[in-house]
């Protein structure tokens, strides 16, 4: 047995353990996480601050050194964020049907945690926290192996956590986190076949897709988001230039990020009269089709062929004009990764038709893709964005977490 089996085997003892524990006991441990955070906040902050330093010696682009960085005020927001998740329901145990059979069996469903669930992440230390708390909260105990740029970070906070949980009698494998962060300890992670019971990659879309052809345990494929916004002829186009900026620069790195413009040709060149100078603020860089480029001249570059693919996680902007919204469903259904889409216009009956004909996790109407997240969607903090059709789709927050068991009581019936 390898040393990550041996862990494997002692996560799913305590995941046992903590499937029985019950709400009171869950929330007093998640209190209690949110209170060692609080109080120790300075040595996650430095290990991080050395983080950081190592991410901007090996030249870590700034979109990404921000995903990186903590901050107090973001400690505070993952704090808050973990009480939050304490005052959402606990969705273990809840029967969600119950019937009575025609012989007298009495068949019910009730909420199940998954097991261990094993988390592969990127360089957002965030994750650590939000992942075990939800994790906790679930009744499932977690594997988390975050990428190398956040490894002093994530030991530290993984450490807390643990002494967290054994404050109030938990099992500190409840949660634990994988410190080496070579390729060899990933892929054997994602082959953790009797120990992890689903294994979640949260990160770009070459991590996720990696992830989901490699691994033989089950993935919930999470966060590719080749977002779009289309621009309709009958769009408020002071709002949709406004709706565009948030989407593309109140933070590029993060998968909601609109990363694909469409534009209307009817209304093309007043649209970009009113976006380019809230763009320009943040120097986003336009790779557009011929059409667009004739209307953007020095502002923009012609697209390549896989602009239509890109996932920047930067400031870049990827622009195409189209004739109308069937052109525009069409390509983004060709082209999008099923995350978040949405249109800009005042025409309700087109409103209702791209909603209907959008293949995608969460379809918006005049509303920027960046409300894509557990907790604006009132879920708590939320493990990633699934952007799959299996049982959890969009926001996962804790129902996601769960499987279901059914419960039969008889009074000796036999077939």
């Amino acid at each position: 047995m390898t040393p990550l089996q041996q862990q494997g085997a002692l996560c799913k003892a305590a995941g046992r353990t903590l499937a029985t524990a019950g709400t009171t006991r869950k929330n007093e441990a998640l209190s209690a996480i949110a209170e060692i955070l609080s109080e120790r906040q300075d040595e996650w902050l430095a290990a991080n601050a050395a983080d950081v330093a190592a991410a901007k010696e090996a030249g870590m682009i700034p979109s990404m050194l921000d995903r990186l960085t903590l901050t107090p005020q973001r400690v505070a927001d993952i704090v808050s964020a973990v009480r939050q998740v304490i005052a959402l329901p606990d969705p273990v145990g809840r029967v969600d049907r119950m019937e009575t059979r025609p012989n007298g069996l009495i068949i019910g469903r009730r909420r199940v945690p998954l097991g261990v669930i094993a988390i592969i992440f990127e360089a957002r230390p965030n994750v650590t926290v939000d992942a075990a708390v939800l994790c906790l909260k679930s009744g499932n105990a977690c594997i988390l192996r975050g990428g190398k740029e956040a490894i002093r970070s994530n030991r530290c906070v993984a450490e807390l956590m643990r002494k967290a949980l054994a404050s109030v009698g938990l099992p500190e494998d409840c949660v634990y986190l994988i410190s080496d962060t070579s390729h060899e300890t990933a892929t054997e992670l994602m082959h953790l076949d009797g120990y992890v019971d689903v294994l979640i990659p949260r990160g770009g879309a070459g991590l996720i897709r990696a992830v989901a052809k490699e691994a033989s345990v089950p993935v919930i494929r999470t966060g590719e988001g080749v977002c779009h916004i289309y621009v309709d002829d009958e769009a408020d186009l002071d709002m949709a230039a406004e709706i565009l900026y948030n989407a593309k620069c109140s933070r590029p790195s993060v998968c909601n990020a609109v990363e694909c413009v469409l534009v209307h040709q009817a209304i093309a060149e007043e649209f970009w009269r009113r976006a380019l100078p809230l763009l320009d603020r943040h120097h986003v860089e336009l790779r557009a089709d011929e059409a667009a480029l004739r209307l953007l001249g020095s502002r923009a570059v012609l697209a390549a062929t896989s602009d239509w693919d890109a996932e920047y996680d930067d400031y870049i902007l990827a622009v195409r004009t189209v004739n109308g919204m069937e052109e525009a469903v069409s390509f983004i259904n060709d082209h999008g990764t099923g995350h978040s889409e949405a249109i800009m216009t005042t025409n309700y009956f087109r409103a209702q038709r791209f909603l209907d004909a959008v293949d995608a996790a969460a379809v918006y109407v005049n509303a920027s893709t960046r409300f894509t997240d557990g907790g604006e969607f009132g879920l708590g903090a939320e493990i990633g964005i699934s952007t799959q059709k299996m049982h959890a789709r969009g926001p996962m927050g804790l129902e996601e977490l769960t499987s279901c068991k059914y419960v039969v009581y008889g009074e000796g019936q036999v077939r």
